[in-house]
């Protein structure tokens, strides 16, 4: 088999969404035709930990790890956080108003640590690959981000050994949502720009994640781009099994964050409390990862809060059953200027557990049309209380005459782990064969 480097900061026993993208490629890459190799960090801190993600690493696989500096203790350090407390992102989910020093370490963050704050580890990366491929030759470089210390990395080894490289995006880089929520100035906003160009002229392949960021990627430069969705892995369902639910569950996985208020979605669930028999015993709300405070704040207003159970952070293949035992699955969408192609990973998780879906956001986004596509749910604007209540209702009524609450068994298979590993398996073979040519 050909060989390929993937170079990722996020590896098991990392959890979250962040590690699933490079960890499901190294699984189904050999079914292609490609042996993965691995580099990663010996000694991360990750938000979270999820060691079942161990279980998806393929056997025999070879994975290089090499020590990285990171600032986040000088950060705890600055904020008043507990050293050994978790390190979530402030610029998503806040567990209380940030003060002067957190805003503050913000801004170092996006000011001095370019591209992010893994960049201390590009310069060491870069010198011990370079001798180890040198030794150990591979045939292509993949690697994904952000962080994008990850793709910097990627470049410069692909320049030094003109190795050929599939640069990966799971989000972009300065057209990210939360790139101006670091206050970055005039001088470090041109390095972000040039690194990005950089990459854009050195990269022999684009991908990302979703259609709309295709086009805003070529937009400004980019070349050669095509759409890798996140995807779901048939793996990780085999084993559940829906059971009977006395509730009606409304339930949101993954970080709800400041820029996804569903605040719409709170107060129609007040008015349905208030006005149809039993729907105040009925109901619970299921809120599994980190939760805003502004969300709490939100959900105290609405009076839900004997209702609602903020489950925190549990590992994902029990977050998984908890969805598909679910009546309603919601997905608001981030609030930003890029919101038509953000496309959140957990959507192709909801989509396989075949549980309807209510997503906030516009009409005309890509995940509305996936959800249109497979009639997996309806699509609503975040201020349209009355559609969004109707859809509730609609749904409570579904439950309340104990029906299935299910969408139509569409074949999704195009949205699998295993057809965007196909992809990528293709991509790869396109920019080697070009290169020997």
């Amino acid at each position: 088999m050909k060989k390929v480097l993937i170079i990722t900061y996020y590896w098991p026993p990392a959890g979250g969404i962040g590690v699933l993208r490079c960890l499901k490629f190294a699984k189904y890459l050999r079914d292609y035709g490609w042996e993965p190799m691995v580099y990663t960090a010996e000694n991360a801190q990750y938000p979270y930990l999820d060691p079942d993600n161990e279980t998806d690493i393929p056997p025999n696989l070879t994975v290089i790890k090499r020590p990285i500096l990171e600032p986040f203790n000088m950060f705890k350090a600055l904020t008043g956080r507990k050293k050994d407390a978790p390190m979530s992102n402030p610029l998503v989910a806040r567990d209380k108003k940030p003060g002067a020093l957190e805003k503050l370490a913000i801004w170092i963050r996006g000011n001095f640590f370019i591209p992010d704050a893994r960049a201390l580890w590009i310069r060491p990366s870069v010198r011990f690959l370079t001798r180890y491929l040198k030794e150990n030759p591979v045939d292509a470089l993949l690697s994904d981000g952000p962080p994008h210390t990850n793709t910097m990395i990627a470049c410069k080894l692909s320049q030094k050994l003109g190795i050929p490289w599939l640069a990966d995006f799971q989000d972009p880089w300065t057209q990210v949502d939360y790139y101006q929520l670091f206050k970055i100035t005039p001088w470090a906003d041109r390095i972000h720009k040039s690194q990005e160009q950089q990459v854009f002229q050195t990269a022999h392949k684009i991908t990302i994640a979703s259609p709309h960021w295709k086009e805003d990627l070529q937009s400004i430069g980019a070349k050669n781009v095509e759409v890798i969705f996140w995807g779901y892995d048939e793996d990780d369902f085999k084993a559940l099994k829906p059971v009977g639910k006395p509730k009606f569950r409304i339930l949101h996985a993954g970080i709800l964050g400041l820029d996804r208020l569903p605040d719409k979605v709170f107060r129609a669930l007040q008015r349905l409390c208030n006005e149809v028999p039993g729907f105040k015993a009925d109901l619970q709300i299921d809120l599994y990862g980190m939760v805003d405070y502004s969300i709490k704040e939100s959900i105290a207003t609405h009076r839900l809060e004997d209702y609602t159970h903020y489950k925190g952070t549990i590992d994902r293949r029990s977050v998984l059953k908890e969805i598909i035992n679910a009546d309603l699955l919601l997905l608001p969408l981030n609030k930003s200027a890029n919101i038509l192609g953000r496309i959140p990973g957990k959507l192709f998780e909801y989509l396989r557990s075949f549980v309807p879906i209510l997503c906030l956001g516009p009409a005309e986004s890509d995940v509305s049309q996936v959800i249109q596509e497979l009639e997996a749910g309806e699509t609503f604007g975040y201020d349209d209380a009355e559609g969004i209540r109707h859809f509730l209702y609609k749904n409570y009524l579904r439950f309340r005459e104990g029906k299935e609450n299910s969408i139509p068994r569409k074949d999704i298979s195009k949205y699998s782990v295993a057809a965007q590993t196909q992809k990528i398996a293709h991509f790869l073979n396109e920019i080697t064969s070009k290169t020997k040519s």
